[in-house]
């Protein structure tokens, strides 16, 4: 059996440069999970469980029909209240409070997957395994069109100087936000030095 691997079926969506570029993402489907809070915290490495959990469990049953497909890479939205804390650039997050960031983990999924027994499958888990997070899983979809990415390469808190590069080359090209921050993980984090860390950085933009 042919195993889909998404990281190399959909290349361009894993790749980017270490220097701002343009690039245009049709809809995409994923497995998520909404949440906020610092994501260091305990709560943060529970919702990644129960993300897991259930891709995990989908993947060996759609394995069993005969279409296996590795699971993809981890990947996140990442957004603030924006009339508690207005007038903020993509580079100047930082100074929001890491208690008061919202996030949606996500994991692409094949575009076969159906979002309906998503819903029917996560309650049954959720039940089997104990874990009531579970039920917050949900099917996802996302077009952002046309964004500004950046590769960054080290630890997360760094990421305020390369997000500063790409409002610049926002602001050169006179482009302005049209969606929400994402990250898309190609490193384990868990088990990958900081400084070796690989993050793609991208900003939806009009």
């Amino acid at each position: 059996m042919e195993k889909l691997d998404l990281s190399k079926e959909y290349k361009p969506y894993y790749t980017a440069k270490t220097q701002p570029e343009i690039k245009t993402f049709e809809k995409v489907f994923y497995l998520s999970i909404p949440g906020q809070g610092d994501p260091s915290s305990a709560a943060f490495a529970a919702d990644i469980q129960a993300l897991y959990t259930t891709a995990y469990a989908l993947k060996f049953k759609y394995k069993a029909e005969g279409r296996d497909y590795v699971v993809a890479k981890l990947e996140g939205l990442w957004w603030y209240d924006e009339e508690q804390y207005p007038n903020l650039s993509i580079k100047d997050t930082a100074i929001v409070p890491r208690s008061e960031w919202r996030y949606r983990l996500l994991l692409r999924l094949p575009d076969y997957v159906d979002g309906a027994f998503v819903e029917q499958m996560k309650h049954g888990l959720a039940a089997e395994k104990a874990n009531p997070r579970i039920i917050d899983v949900a099917y996802f979809t996302l077009t952002e069109g046309k964004c500004v990415q950046m590769m960054h390469i080290g630890p997360f808190d760094k990421e305020p100087e390369i997000l500063a590069i790409m409002k610049g080359f926002m602001d050169a090209e006179n482009l302005g936000r049209n969606g929400l921050h994402h990250e898309i993980y190609l490193s384990d984090f868990r088990k990958t030095a900081p400084e070796k860390l690989k993050t793609i950085l991208r900003e939806p933009v009009r």
